[in-house]
């Protein structure tokens, strides 16, 4: 009789020591936590983070967890919504490519709240980290891509599953409790597509920090999921997909590490607007000025076309949008944060050129590529195909360019006296006695 795959989850979970990780996978979880820790200071004053702090704050117990970039502390609960919800604001945050989610929003906000309030060391956050996002990841590969086509928002649904499990190594739950902490997560695992435009999708990123620690708490005092909770016929995962792919739930747990597969985003959108953007980018080097322009075809996959074949309406449509992305490209030359806020999707210059880009379904480009043809005014044409734009696991931000983008977010949120403190604080994470020096160097 096969095992179920929350059994094998709750065991490598718990089983996992500290001592087995290798300093490559440390030193990314560190880089993830960087980006992280960095995205939700950007946001610090965005009324999407200020509105939801005011809300949590009327209904919060014990001021004992840091709320990134607002000088608050809260219930970890309320502090780890909150700051999910800034870490995943701008789509700047991390990436899973092969499920399109975004692993540390999610984990990394419960399990600062609980390392807060219980004076836990660094290293241990890490490592729950890593466990946390490589259950949120597993279980997305299990069933994407019916899952995310269907309408579930992947980051909100498969993020309890890694906020659940990390908190409960956090924790020290055993392998039993571990598991069903991880059933508990699925039946609070919500999002939905539909809602990317606006704030509401960041909700259910919230939802799945507060909902993780939820989950292990209520395991840890001995409630109980049911065994099959992922895979059974009414279980998570056939709720909200097709058949699911078990074998990527549990082949190759902790040696093959789904969360080191994680990339950084140079650019706050979509991650499959990026090699459309650098693809611009190469394209505006040859030809110079835009004028030169009279049309812009952009292919790529379906992911790319369902995502980004839209009215630019918002700051939030801009973000996932070809036709943005491809006039960010030409117009300006850059993709910066500012780029993307309403001011840009207001520019009659911007403007005039996306109404110049249309998208075309390319089956035969892989996920995150994309195939850029202008046709010029003098009829003729160029081209240019981006395969691994900057950021992915072929062409990978260095530490220094995270830490660059730290610093530009830090400025963005009113931070940037702060900025060397915090990322010296982060890369010494693994060796911190406890939190609060990071902590600290935070607003």
């Amino acid at each position: 009789m096969s095992r179920f795959a929350g059994e094998v989850l709750g065991e490598f979970v718990a089983g996992s020591r500290w001592s087995d990780i290798t300093p490559a996978l440390r030193h990314d979880a560190t880089r993830s936590i960087l980006n992280h820790l960095g995205c939700a200071l950007g946001v610090a004053q965005d009324p999407a983070v200020t509105m939801a702090l005011s809300v949590m704050r009327e209904f919060s117990g014990a001021p004992v967890a840091t709320v990134i970039g607002q000088g608050v502390k809260l219930d970890p609960m309320a502090a780890s919504f909150v700051n999910a919800i800034a870490s995943n604001l701008l789509d700047y945050d991390d990436t899973h490519l092969a499920t399109v989610i975004h692993p540390t929003a999610p984990v990394a906000p419960a399990l600062f709240a609980l390392a807060e309030q219980r004076g836990l060391p660094g290293a241990q956050v890490l490592h729950a980290f890593l466990l946390g996002g490589e259950v949120e990841c597993r279980i997305g590969n299990a069933v994407s891509p019916g899952h995310y086509a269907r309408g579930w928002h992947i980051t909100s649904t498969c993020g309890h599953f890694g906020a659940a499990a990390g908190c409960a190594k956090l924790l020290g739950l055993n392998a039993e409790q571990t598991w069903h902490a991880i059933g508990i997560a699925a039946s609070q695992a919500a999002g939905i597509v539909e809602n990317l435009p606006t704030a509401a999708k960041n909700v259910g990123v919230g939802n799945a920090a507060r909902g993780g620690i939820l989950a292990a708490l209520l395991a840890q005092k001995g409630y109980k999921a049911a065994p099959a909770a992922i895979e059974g016929p009414l279980g998570f995962a056939r709720a909200t997909g097709d058949a699911p792919e078990l074998a990527a739930i549990t082949e190759g747990l902790g040696t093959d590490w789904e969360i080191a597969r994680n990339t950084y985003k140079p650019y706050p959108a979509g991650i499959v607007f990026h090699a459309v953007i650098d693809a611009c980018l190469a394209l505006r080097q040859e030809i110079g000025a835009p004028e030169r322009i009279a049309s812009v075809s952009v292919a790529g996959d379906a992911l790319l076309l369902a995502r980004g074949d839209r009215v630019v309406r918002n700051e939030r449509d801009a973000r996932v949008s070809i036709h943005h992305s491809a006039a960010l490209g030409f117009v300006r030359g850059r993709a910066g944060v500012a780029d993307f806020e309403m001011p840009a999707v207001l520019d009659p210059a911007l403007a005039a050129f996306r109404a110049k880009v249309v998208a075309k379904l390319d089956e035969s480009l892989p996920r995150g590529a994309a195939t850029v043809t202008l046709r010029l005014v003098d009829g003729s044409t160029l081209e240019r195909t981006v395969i691994a734009p900057i950021g992915s696991l072929e062409h990978p931000m260095s530490d220094a360019a995270l830490e660059a983008k730290f610093r530009d977010n830090a400025g963005i949120g009113g931070f940037a006296d702060r900025a060397d403190a915090a990322i010296a604080a982060t890369w010494a994470l693994d060796s911190a006695p406890d939190v609060m020096r990071l902590m600290t160097a935070l607003p």
